[in-house]
């Protein structure tokens, strides 16, 4: 009856332990994909060029008080996104948009999915050893899928000067998928 009692409770630690390691690994995320596809602020990063026929050139007065169009959004920093613990490709801008605010976009972004994944700008170069990537961040909230297009809001008032990188980083396991430099020149 006793060997009954201590098979029933190894069994019960170890289906304790299963539901556990389930919960904190997720391992079924290494055959997932989430895929988003945001407008970007910017258009797609692709070479497009016009040329108009040369006309006949007159002058004219012009008193056209119309006020200018406001300013669409700018590229302040923008770069492709480095490996870490995961293999993670596209590119990470940061974007001056013309109401004044600021935000991030992944253009083509893959990478892993995973569990507790955030996306951070950093104060760190990304050429910074990984662990470098944990303190020192701006969290602009989860990421919302490990593929496609996507935009995040950069929090007002944060200092943009001090801004390095962007980094995809797991809260859960202290690590970075991928970094992207965001060093504005």
């Amino acid at each position: 009856m006793s060997k009954r009692v201590v098979v029933i409770g190894v069994a019960g630690v170890l289906v304790v332990a299963l539901v556990v390691g389930l919960y904190l690994f997720q391992p079924w995320r290494l055959f997932t994909d989430r895929t988003a596809d945001e407008a970007l602020l910017l258009p797609a990063t692709t070479t497009s060029t016009t040329s108009a026929a040369p006309g006949p050139t007159t002058t004219a007065p012009t008193t056209t008080t119309t006020p200018a169009p406001p300013a669409g959004p700018v590229a302040l920093a923008s770069g492709p996104f480095r490996s870490l613990e995961h293999a993670t490709t596209g590119s990470a801008t940061l974007v001056r948009l013309p109401e004044g605010g600021h935000a991030v976009q992944f253009e083509a972004l893959d990478t892993s999915d995973g569990p507790d994944l955030y996306v951070y700008l950093s104060d760190k170069a990304s050429d910074s050893p990984e662990t470098a990537f944990g303190s020192g961040f701006t969290n602009l909230g989860e990421l919302k899928a490990n593929r496609g297009n996507q935009v995040y809001a950069v929090p007002a008032g944060t200092d943009l000067s001090a801004v390095r990188s962007v980094v995809i980083w797991c809260k859960r396991f202290s690590a970075g998928f991928g970094v992207a430099p965001l060093e504005q020149g």
